[in-house]
């Protein structure tokens, strides 16, 4: 079994990281470059930036903080928002990014997904995908930083997704995001039935059972915010929560 991976994730707005709840009344939190730089140390596997602003305001990430984070950080992050093409993405790597995170242009031009993955390689490309719950066993995919309905159903996404060349997969439940209620581990399985890339579970974790059950439930890495930016857990403590459920983790204590 591959080490599972435990994974901040820095919302960014304005060159700020922000936190809200469902994706809303965002607060902010401080310096990315300073975050990333302390989860690093604290024994975080990888780190996610999502640039939540870039696609509703049409505008672009900040390549400053890009540049910056990648000459601090000796360990992977992925950068997400305003990815609009192939081009876009390979300057995004050209900075220092492990990999880059694709979701509103991809769901206007699914063959920008296959572009980015001909150009960096299918590992570094990251399909997002937020999911709202439509019915029991049904997900919506929403886009435009989980603002606006698409019609698309989540799964046959993720399966369209991956066949176009998407390395990995990240989840995000809108329901849940922010609530500390725990993973939709009903989401997770579903998804984790339709694919067969790496799957990283966000949205919901609010203590150290929602990390196992993300896991359980198929998840190959867990995302979280709130609880890391709080201080409610430290990376630590989820790391060895896991490992004591038999989960292999990369020790960092």
């Amino acid at each position: 079994m591959r080490e599972k991976r435990v994974i901040p994730c820095l919302d960014i707005k304005d060159g700020l990281v922000v936190k809200g709840k469902r994706f809303q009344n965002l607060k902010p939190l401080g310096d990315p470059v300073k975050l990333a730089v302390k989860y690093m140390n604290e024994g975080a596997d990888e780190l996610v930036f999502l640039d939540i602003s870039a696609s509703w305001e049409k505008g672009k990430t900040n390549e400053n903080w890009i540049k910056e984070v990648a000459d601090k950080l000796s360990i992977p992050f992925i950068v997400g928002g305003g990815v609009d093409s192939a081009e876009r993405a390979s300057s995004i790597a050209a900075l220092g990014a492990s990999k880059i995170s694709i979701n509103t242009k991809a769901l206007e031009d699914p063959k920008v997904i296959k572009k980015c993955a001909l150009l960096l390689g299918k590992r570094a490309v990251v399909l997002a995908i937020d999911a709202k719950a439509t019915k029991k066993g049904k997900w919506e995919v929403y886009a435009k930083g989980g603002t606006l309905p698409t019609g698309k159903d989540v799964i046959e996404w993720a399966k369209e997704g991956c066949s176009l060349g998407a390395g990995e997969i990240l989840l995000t439940s809108i329901d849940r995001d922010g609530t500390d209620s725990g993973y939709d581990t009903k989401l997770i399985e579903a998804v984790r039935e339709a694919v067969d890339a790496p799957l990283i579970a966000s949205g919901g974790a609010g203590s150290l059972t929602h990390f196992i059950e993300a896991l359980k439930a198929g998840a190959d890495a867990v995302l979280a915010a709130s609880v890391f930016h709080f201080g409610v857990y430290s990376i630590a403590q989820v790391k060895k929560a896991l490992e004591k459920e038999g989960f292999p983790v990369r020790k960092t204590w």
